[in-house]
C-alpha cells in the first residue's frame, strides 16, 4: 500500500519526529544516569522526602476525586445541553491554564485567607487553608481541573444522542440514562480525563508553593533543596519522584483500559 511505503517525505517526518523524541528523552535520562544508586537508596530512606512524596500523591488523588464529583456532571451539561453563554462558560473553564500559575496561587490565596469570606467561615470552625493540606489540594484542583472537565465533556459528546433517546421512550429517567448509558460509554475519556488532571495536579508547583510552602509537596522540596544545596542534592529526589509517579500513572492508565472496553448495555422497561 501507498501508505506503508518509504519515501522522502516519510523520512523527513520521522527525522523530526525523532528530534521531538529526543527533546523530551535526553533531560529525562541525563537526570536518571546522572543520578547514582547509593544517592537513590539514601533519598528513599529519607523520612522528609517519603513525606512529601506520601502528601504529594493523597492530596493529588483526593483532590482530583472530590472536584470529579462536580466536574463530571458539570462535563455532562455542556455536552448536551445548549444555553446562554455556554462558550463564555467554555472559556471561564480553560483560564487556569493560560493564566501564570503564580498569579493563580495569589488568586486561590485571596480566596481562601482568613480575610475572605470562605477563610472567614473556615476559621471559625477552626480550618485554615494556608499552610494546609486542605490548601494544597484547592491549589493543585484549581490548576488542573480544566484537563477533566474537557475529557468528559469530549467523552459525553461521543455518546450517540439516540442512544440515550431511545431510553427516554422506554421509560427511563434522567438520572438512570446518564448512569447506565451515558457515563460508562464516556467512562474512558472520562478515567483519562481524570489521570492529567492528577499529573498535572501532582506537578504544580508556582500555585502550591504559594498557598503552603510547609508542609511541602515534592515539586516544592525539590526547589528547596536545588537552592539550597545544589543540583546534586536535588536530582535524587526528582529522580525517585518520577519513578513513582510513572508507577502510579501506569496503574491509572491500565485501569482505564480495563473500564475503557466495550459492554452490552442492557436496558428494559422495569
Amino acid at each position: 500500500m501507498r501508505n506503508n511505503r518509504i519515501t522522502t517525505f516519510n523520512l523527513v517526518l520521522a527525522f523530526l519526529g525523532g528530534l521531538l523524541l529526543l527533546f523530551i528523552l535526553a533531560p529525562l535520562l541525563g537526570m536518571f544516569f546522572g543520578c547514582s544508586i547509593d544517592s537513590l537508596i539514601g533519598v528513599a530512606k529519607n523520612k522528609e522526602v517519603t513525606n512529601s512524596i506520601w502528601l504529594t500523591l493523597w492530596t493529588s488523588i483526593l483532590a482530583t476525586f472530590i472536584f470529579s464529583l462536580l466536574a463530571v456532571p458539570f462535563a455532562y451539561l455542556l455536552a448536551r445541553k445548549n444555553f446562554p453563554f455556554k462558550r463564555l462558560v467554555c472559556g471561564i473553564i480553560d483560564l487556569p491554564v493560560v493564566i501564570p500559575h503564580s498569579a493563580a496561587g495569589i488568586a486561590v490565596l485571596g480566596m481562601l485567607s482568613r480575610d475572605s469570606l470562605i477563610g472567614g467561615i473556615a476559621s471559625k470552625f477552626g480550618i485554615s487553608f494556608i499552610d494546609h493540606p486542605a490548601g494544597i489540594m484547592v491549589a493543585m484542583a484549581f490548576i488542573s481541573l480544566p484537563f477533566l472537565i474537557n475529557g468528559a465533556r469530549e467523552g459525553f459528546e461521543s455518546v450517540p444522542v439516540q442512544l440515550e433517546k431511545t431510553a427516554y421512550t422506554l421509560g427511563a429517567s434522567n438520572i438512570r440514562v446518564f448512569f447506565t448509558i451515558s457515563l460508562p460509554l464516556a467512562w474512558r475519556a472520562i478515567m483519562s480525563g481524570f489521570v492529567m488532571m492528577w499529573a498535572r495536579g501532582l506537578s504544580e508547583f508556582g500555585a502550591v508553593v504559594i498557598i503552603a510552602y510547609h508542609p511541602s509537596v515534592t515539586a516544592v522540596l525539590i526547589y528547596e533543596r536545588f537552592t539550597a544545596f545544589g543540583l546534586k542534592y536535588a536530582r535524587p529526589v526528582a529522580v525517585l519522584f518520577v519513578l513513582v509517579c510513572l508507577l502510579v500513572f501506569i496503574l491509572f492508565r491500565f485501569i482505564s483500559s480495563g473500564k475503557g472496553r466495550n459492554k452490552n448495555i442492557r436496558y428494559d422497561n422495569n
